[in-house]
């Protein structure tokens, strides 16, 4: 055969491969929450790059347990104990909500002091140059310290936001803030607020901000012990973020104003790889003909450590239930009371997907996070929600106004109330007409959330901060417009002013006039 042919041949394969390489970029994930719930937000996000042909490096207290292409971990796994399987029901009751001092400390403090762990401060100042990052993508809560990253290594930076943006995440993106129809992340309020919850919500916005921008201003000093000084602000920082993903999707939460530079991206985690049932669980599933609850309080929190008096209602609802069967997901079985009734299997790990898209699953009994219930929505399976902490009151508020999700509080549970609950959902098929609506909303979008994710964030690789919007420039009073308003408020003033000293001046010139001409006729008759 022709010699040219093969080189031919050869000089294709060589370009080829020099072109997929050189569009390839790398990555930088910094996911420092120690949250199992997080950390496989952050995986699944980072997994997408990856499958791409992008080069991205994870830091994360979880590191991945078998390999995957183009997917290296920077492990600080130990530094700080994990929320995995072990939240029990008195770290719950004791978890700080409303308390913004606490939280801060929680999810702020400790975890900016990370940034001396040797994985993560090597990396300050030894950074990768062969090839050096093309991006750095950060969670976007309360560790705002990170935000020095982007600038450290003179690349864009795109904010995650787990849940829907909190209260103080708008004014650094220049975000419109809507207080009469967006319900604070603290708040239990519908989006359809009387005029006294939009007072209440407006207001706790408004402290809710002041409280986290001054608590959070305090992490400076890591940034100035770790990167070095000449670093602005820890705000300003935040405003340098040229886009923020956020897991939300307006099916689900409503409709927000956002501007250009937050993108949606909710269920992004939902990776249907298909994976199989084990045998033994297909098969129990399968011959559940009369259906299934499924019960899992997610990665975190252990249902094992609830009272006994709460489990004992949650056993005799699902005696009552029967010949509906229930899969339970528990860490420990050895701490669960004795007496569980026939009709349940429990197992310590679930593939949470794979079972709500059983056919035979008919609800899910959740704590209502907000990854769990995507999931729930994806495989359209209506729900009884048992809010505990954090955002699960709001998310499960928003279902409930959709009809898709029972609402029981964990305080007072009873077995009358449970079983009824239970029926509701089972026997009652709006809730499941809703969710299968709901759900076709949730895929009814152009592109995937995983096509979403890889388009925006090459878009701001490629053309770095052009999404930031001018809002994020002025201070809160512009943006609001209150010198605007204030000021026409002074033109009124001043005018009302004016007008009132023509009128006192014309009043007086009349006045005297009249005095002057009655002295003229009163002089005229006594002459």
């Amino acid at each position: 055969m022709d010699p040219f042919y093969f080189l031919a041949i050869a000089t294709i394969i060589a370009v080829a491969l020099k072109s997929d390489s050189s569009e390839g970029y790398r990555i930088l994930g910094i996911f420092p929450l120690h949250g199992k719930s997080r950390s496989i937000f952050g995986e699944q996000l980072m997994k997408t790059f990856a499958r791409k042909g992008h080069q991205v490096d994870v830091i994360s207290h979880f590191p991945l347990k078998e390999h995957f292409p183009n997917y290296t971990d920077l492990s600080i796994r130990g530094s700080l104990p994990e929320f995995t399987g072990n939240f029990s029901y008195d770290l719950i009751e004791n978890f700080p909500i409303g308390s913004m001092e606490s939280l801060m400390k929680m999810t702020g403090d400790s975890i900016c002091d990370l940034l001396k762990h040797p994985v993560i401060n090597n990396l300050i100042k030894n950074p990768p140059k062969n090839p050096p990052y093309d991006l750095v993508i950060v969670e976007y809560f309360s560790a705002q310290c990170y935000f020095a990253f982007g600038r450290h290594l003179k690349v864009p930076m795109i904010g995650v936001s787990i849940s829907v943006l909190l209260e103080w995440q708008n004014y650094p993106l220049g975000n419109p803030t809507s207080s009469a129809f967006v319900p604070g992340g603290f708040t239990d309020f519908p989006s359809k607020m009387n005029f006294w919850q939009r007072l209440k919500n407006e207001l706790l916005s408004k402290i809710v901000i002041y409280q986290f921008n001054n608590l959070a201003s305090r992490q400076k000093k890591y940034v100035d012990e770790n990167f070095g000084p000449g670093y602005p602000s820890i705000y300003e920082l935040s405003k340098e973020m040229a886009l923020v993903f956020v897991n939300s999707h307006y099916s689900l939460n409503g409709i927000r104003p956002l501007t250009p530079g937050v993108v949606e991206i909710g269920g992004i985690h939902i990776q249907d790889n298909q994976e199989k049932l084990s045998p033994e669980l297909q098969k129990w599933l399968d011959e559940s003909k009369h259906g299934c609850v499924y019960v899992s309080f997610g990665s975190m929190v252990t249902l094992e450590s609830f009272p006994r008096k709460t489990l004992q209602a949650f056993y005799a609802a699902f005696k009552n239930i029967a010949p509906v069967r229930v899969l339970m997901k528990i860490v420990n079985t050895d701490k669960m009371p004795l007496g569980l009734p026939e009709n349940v299997l429990t197992h310590r790990w679930l593939p949470q997907i794979q079972v709500l898209k059983h056919k035979n699953v008919k609800a899910f009994v959740t704590h209502g996070g907000l990854m769990s219930t995507l999931e729930s929505i994806y495989a359209g399976v209506p729900m009884i929600g048992f809010p505990l902490f954090g955002d699960q009151f709001y998310n499960l508020k928003i279902y409930e106004k959709k009809t898709i999700l029972v609402t029981l509080d964990h305080h007072n549970v009873t077995e009358e109330k449970f079983t009824e609950a239970l029926n509701t959902i089972l026997k009652n098929p709006e809730y499941r007409n809703n969710m299968e609506k709901i759900s076709k909303l949730y895929f009814d979008r152009p592109s995937t959330p995983q096509e979403t994710v890889l388009f925006w964030a090459e878009y701001v690789i490629r053309n770095k901060n052009i999404l930031k919007s001018p809002a994020a420039n002025l201070a809160w009073w512009q943006v609001e417009l209150l010198d605007v308003y204030g000021f026409i408020l002074f033109i009124a003033l001043f005018a009302l002013y004016v007008l009132f000293l023509i009128i006192k001046i014309s009043f007086k010139y009349i006045f005297i006039t009249l005095r002057s001409d009655k002295n003229a006729i009163l002089s005229k008759k006594q002459k």
